[in-house]
């Protein structure tokens, strides 16, 4: 029975989870049946990956419109 996949506390941690899948593939350490769970679980790692870098994105839009963007324009202003 395959174990259940949990999702991965931070960014940080799902990135160094899937440098450790890929180093073991890239290096044939894995039988047929573990190389397909861990093809699977990069998988989720990339998907949770993109979903983090989302929210980031969409937080620094707002802080671009709030707060950078008024801040960088007097400094232009300023030179």
């Amino acid at each position: 029975m395959p174990k259940k996949m949990n999702a991965p506390a931070t960014f940080e941690e799902a990135m160094a989870e899937l440098a450790q899948l890929v180093t073991q593939m890239e290096a044939g350490q894995l039988p047929l049946e573990a190389s397909v769970a861990a093809y699977a679980r990069g998988s989720e790692l990339v998907k949770f990956c993109a979903g983090q870098l989302d929210k980031v994105e969409a937080q620094v839009k707002v802080l671009e419109g709030d707060m950078l963007k008024p801040f960088a324009e007097g400094e232009e202003a300023a030179q």
